[in-house]
């Protein structure tokens, strides 16, 4: 593996927008770095400003204050051609693209080293056809754009991203429109590409179970407290990820690195048992306002065997069930 070098440096950034004859600052004072041969995700509420953050790392939208280097340069000192060398970016708009194919959509990425008339020499149809492949999607180069699912059209704008061969790949969104698998698939293949490429890929996503299971960075925004960087694991034990979804009904569960939502309970059982079995039927309870542990003081019992559920009441056994769903009936009967 190559070794990662800091490929964007932000040093005490700030970032905002022009309203009316005003200006909106949406965060500020930002020093962080973002590596090559990684995956960065960008997490945070609504409008806390990650399509603005986007937006001036891309030079698409102007600092406020503070500096933005690529490779070692202030971003202001490139020329539009050199920085389209540098970063490529695939946003979350759904473009409507009639009359052309995937292959020739995936062309568009040499746009940066071609002439006037975009013509492809030899060696540009050789990196479309490698892009196209390091995406998996071979079967679709002669398909039209228009006719491709969402998670198929989200593959070929990335397949682009990767023929304009740039070290920095930013996506905006990049699994909005699609369904679960889709998102799942999505999000692996740009963390291998990150690694087989070297390249340093940064996104903002919604998708928080996702990124904190498959990023190798992740960047918190809010405007109480900035951003936080740092991987999954150490901002969840240093309880930045506590801190950050510490909000109604959401809990981060620190032991396992995942959420959970926090249920009204109005009752609670002993629960006895172990394995999956113990784990899932302490979940079903917890939904439907029980809490269950082997902690728990109460005349109820249930023990969870290798067969089924056996309910005690009183230290008497009031019955037996071979699942989950008649056990909740029995209980709130």
């Amino acid at each position: 593996m190559e070794r990662k070098q800091r490929v964007i440096e932000i040093k005490e950034l700030s970032i905002g927008y022009a309203v009316k004859k005003s200006v909106k600052v949406v965060a500020e004072r930002i020093t962080s770095a973002i590596f090559s041969g990684e995956l960065t995700c960008l997490l945070g509420a609504n409008g806390v400003g990650k399509s603005t953050l986007l937006r001036t790392l891309t030079a698409f939208q102007p600092k406020l204050a503070g500096e933005v280097f690529i490779q070692g340069k202030e971003i202001a000192c490139y020329p539009e051609k050199q920085l389209a060398a540098l970063i490529s970016v695939v946003l979350t708009e759904r473009l409507e693209i009639r009359n052309m194919t995937v292959r020739q959509l995936v062309g568009l990425g040499r746009s940066p080293y071609t002439g006037f008339w975009g013509a492809l020499n030899k060696e540009d149809e050789r990196i479309v056809d490698q892009a196209i492949s390091l995406v998996k999607i071979t079967n679709l180069a002669h398909r039209m754009i228009d006719t491709l699912s969402d998670g198929e059209r989200q593959k070929a704008m990335i397949a682009k991203a990767l023929a304009q061969e740039t070290p920095i790949i930013l996506l905006d969104e990049p699994t909005a429109f699609l369904d679960f698998p889709s998102k799942v698939e999505m999000m692996q293949l740009l963390h291998q590409l990150s690694r087989t490429t070297n390249k340093t890929i940064f996104l903002s996503t919604h998708d928080l179970e996702l990124a904190l299971q498959i990023a190798d960075k992740i960047w918190l925004m809010d405007r109480e407290n900035g951003i936080r960087t740092g991987t999954p694991e150490d901002l969840s034990l240093d309880g930045s990820l506590s801190h950050f979804f510490a909000r109604k009904g959401i809990i981060f569960d620190r032991d396992t690195g995942l959420f959970r939502v926090e249920n009204e309970l109005n009752r609670q059982v002993r629960l006895t048992g172990r394995g999956q079995r113990y784990t899932m039927v302490r979940k079903a309870l917890s939904r439907n306002g029980i809490l269950a542990s082997r902690q728990v003081e109460s005349d109820t019992l249930i023990e969870a065997t290798e067969e089924g559920f056996a309910v005690f009441e009183s230290g008497r056994l009031s019955g037996k069930v071979s699942n989950i769903e008649e056990l909740l009936e029995k209980l709130l009967a």
